[in-house]
């Protein structure tokens, strides 16, 4: 690695002599490169330096919308004094965990294990090795509710760290937790079964246990989407239950065969009952999201998570996977429930990552800051006065404060975040109109203080293009382009997207994959999220479009994850590639946390792409790793969710709707736009010879979801397969999908 380029104040080419995060692109870290600290990126430089110099490593991870992170530079890293102690005794080093999330992970899991907590910043103290001996989160620079002041730290540490007795303890407590983070990282369970189509169930069970049914959502405190659960949940309900006239089917049947109908009949009753209970705790926390202060009703998308157990006050940052995985949860409650509002929520998402967050060359950017003006929310919260002053019309601003909240005490420090208080229909009664009127009153309201809103401050946006975070928002994009009325727009949006990585971030010739782009610059080797985010990405582009291109590239991303990923003598697929840095662990990511898991969605996207391979090697990846995590998913599938819904991929099969024609007619796509499939594998094969079409994919043979299926009567044709039955060639789409329906 070339050295920085150093200036007059650094006669001895030491690096650490001043901040050089002014030579980084990432946001997060050019924030602090006015700082006195002489931070350092996480480099060869850098560490090499620790070591000369014979230091430790401050090491500080955080993101740009961080709150905390923001508190603690404006109390320590902006103070001399901290400063001086800092850069005289250590080598501090800033990492952005949106550009590592493999450094994050590694010391996360030492802290959580340690401190029994995590988040950020994160804050920890490492030997010139890397291995870590003291961890925490945010320290105040002074003493203050049991917690120590971090000046005061800082120079116990230094001292400690000059006696040679105690520096031998701390390389020998650095060598403990080190060997423990390998534990947790490394390891591989040994195989087993995987789990079978009895997982489903019980994994709702768990997420029913865990759901606050006064308020929606799951737990009672701080309020996230979770949305990994509700998948669980609505899927479940499925298989469990399937349609709810099934239960009224079996009392016909009871009345007509005795004993044994009356059995059956009070155990398709049962299973109607789950299957209903799961619907309704999946719909309560869709309801309660969005409704509530999570949602930015204003301007569409979504906050972090709320404070409260209300779903009231947010975290006010917007991220971009929120804001891809709320939607897919909120799309798969519409077709459950056919509630219009589930679909008018992810289209008003959309429509605020295509307005705020689109590069203009088609990528996504990451992140919407939570302060404006030097304040937490500003540019979010109203006061009666201010929405008066937007509306300048009396009636349609009491509607709108009704509507949504709006009082003179506020909700938020004296403000109010923006809620649905009051329905339609009561204020209808309130104010003696009709409901429509109210509706445009509304409307009309909530637009023109909107504009007004576009005068205010902005909140910092964070622009870097990440491939994982974008493969997120492509598989939304394109969800929402089957089923959603103006699917055009968004299937343009995810292909622009696709697009923008594969031109800016992908070596097709080497096939490799880039994870940041950032003004033009691109770095870092891309992690496993990065890959399957981006395959899962892709091909669901290539089912809502039928272009090839996008499951040519899908396709190229797995193999990728099979050559760089997937360690077949340890049974695993890592996050790191193998080329990749060498750090002091190698991690896996089996569970979701506020995205969801690499290895599930890795596992699942392999499943589904084995489909169009004439080999077994994805399968058998996907089957191992369901095998050594088979039991960590039935002990604990809420943790798993991603996994445990690729466990039921393979336990089913996947649900593959062929269709055999130049492009999806526009009537299918209704039909399929108003059916819950959750497994379901959309492919349109062209009709005729499929020579040219297998080159244009890199394929030798005709793939097994296209083969032996051609049009009948010159007609559009479907095929709808599950494991191992098709229904016979249909030209009606409905007619074969009932058939998958009525096997079960």
């Amino acid at each position: 690695m070339s050295d920085p380029d150093r200036g007059p104040s650094d006669p001895h080419g030491d690096p650490t002599d001043r901040n050089r995060l002014d030579e980084e692109e990432s946001p997060y870290l050019r924030q602090h490169a006015d700082n006195p600290v002489n931070w350092q990126p996480w480099d060869e430089a850098a560490l090499d330096a620790a070591a000369e110099r014979e230091v430790p490593i401050f090491l500080s991870v955080g993101y740009s919308a961080c709150h905390w992170c923001h508190v603690m530079e404006d109390e320590s890293f902006e103070d001399e004094a901290v400063a001086r102690v800092l850069n005289e005794n250590f080598v501090p080093i800033k990492v952005d965990r949106e550009e590592r999330p493999d450094l994050d992970s590694i010391y996360q899991t030492i802290c959580q294990a340690v401190t029994r907590r995590g988040g950020w910043p994160l804050s920890a103290w490492l030997t010139p090795e890397g291995k870590p001996f003291y961890v925490g989160t945010y320290f105040p620079k002074e003493p203050k509710r049991g917690q120590p002041g971090f000046l005061d730290l800082l120079e116990n540490i230094a001292e400690s760290w000059g006696d040679e007795t105690d520096r031998a303890e701390m390389h020998n407590r650095a060598d403990q937790w080190t060997a423990a983070i390998e534990g947790e990282l490394e390891s591989v369970p040994e195989p087993g079964d995987p789990p079978g189509e009895d997982l489903l169930e019980s994994a709702a069970d768990a997420a029913v246990r865990s759901a606050d049914r006064d308020h929606g959502g799951f737990g009672t405190g701080q309020k996230f989407p979770q949305a990994g659960r509700i998948h669980l949940l609505l899927r479940a309900a499925d298989a469990v239950g399937g349609p709810q006239e099934r239960a009224k089917e079996g009392e016909t049947e009871a009345n007509e065969e005795g004993e044994n109908g009356e059995q059956e009949a009070g155990e398709r009753a049962d299973a109607s009952e789950r299957a209903d209970e799961y619907r309704e705790v999946a719909t309560e926390a869709l309801s309660a999201m969005a409704d509530g202060g999570l949602f930015d009703q204003l301007g569409g998308g979504f906050h972090r998570y709320t404070v409260d157990r209300e779903w009231v006050v947010p975290h006010f940052e917007k991220m971009l996977y929120d804001n891809a995985e709320i939607p897919r949860a909120m799309l798969a409650g519409y077709q459950v429930t056919g509630e219009e509002r589930y679909a008018e929520v992810a289209r008003r998402t959309f429509a605020f990552v295509e307005r705020e967050l689109t590069h203009p060359e088609g990528g996504f950017y990451s992140t919407l800051d939570a302060q404006s003006d030097g304040e937490e929310g500003k540019f979010y919260v109203w006061t009666p006065e201010e929405v008066g002053e937007a509306v300048a019309d009396d009636t349609a601003a009491d509607l709108f404060c009704d509507r949504f909240g709006v009082t003179e005490s506020g909700n938020f420090e004296g403000k109010t975040v923006l809620t649905a208080s009051e329905s339609v229909p009561d204020l209808a009664d309130e104010y003696g109109m009709d409901q429509t009127a109210v509706r445009e009153r509304l409307e009309d309201a909530r637009q023109r203080v909107f504009e007004a809103r576009e005068e205010r401050v902005r909140p910092r946006r964070d622009e870097k293009v990440l491939a994982g975070w974008n493969g997120l928002l492509v598989s939304a994009l394109a969800e929402g382009a089957l089923v959603l009325d103006d699917g055009d727009r968004w299937a343009d949006l995810a292909g622009g997207a696709l697009e923008f990585v594969r031109e800016k971030l992908w070596d097709a010739d080497e096939g490799r994959l880039l994870r940041r782009f950032k003004d033009g610059d691109t770095a870092i080797e891309g992690y496993l999220e990065d890959y399957a985010f981006l395959a899962r990405g892709a091909l669901n582009c290539y089912e809502a479009t039928g272009d090839v291109e996008h499951l040519t590239f899908a396709l190229d991303l797995a193999r990728a994850v099979e050559s760089e990923f997937w360690d077949a003598e340890a049974g695993t697929v890592y996050f790191t590639p193998e080329r990749g840095e060498d750090l002091v662990a190698r991690p896996q990511e089996p569970h979701d946390q506020s995205t969801p898991s690499s290895l599930g969605v890795a596992v699942d996207t392999l499943l589904a792409l084995s489909e169009f391979v004439p080999h077994d090697r994805f399968t058998d990846i996907a089957e191992r790793v369901l095998e050594t995590r088979g039991q960590a998913i039935r002990s604990n599938p809420l943790q798993h969710a991603s996994l445990a819904l690729a466990a039921d991929r393979y336990a089913r099969g996947s649900l593959e709707v062929t269709v055999v024609a130049e492009s999806l007619p526009d009537s299918w796509r209704e039909e399929l736009a108003g059916r819950y499939l959750p497994t379901r594998l959309l492919s349109v094969r062209p009709p005729g010879d499929l020579s040219a079409r297998l080159d244009e994919v890199g394929l030798d043979e005709v793939p097994p979801v296209w083969a032996d299926r051609d049009r009948r009567d010159d007609s559009p044709t479907a095929y709808v397969c599950r494991g191992f039955a098709c229904s016979p060639p249909e030209t009606d789409l409905a007619a074969a999908l009932d058939w998958a329906a009525e096997q079960g």
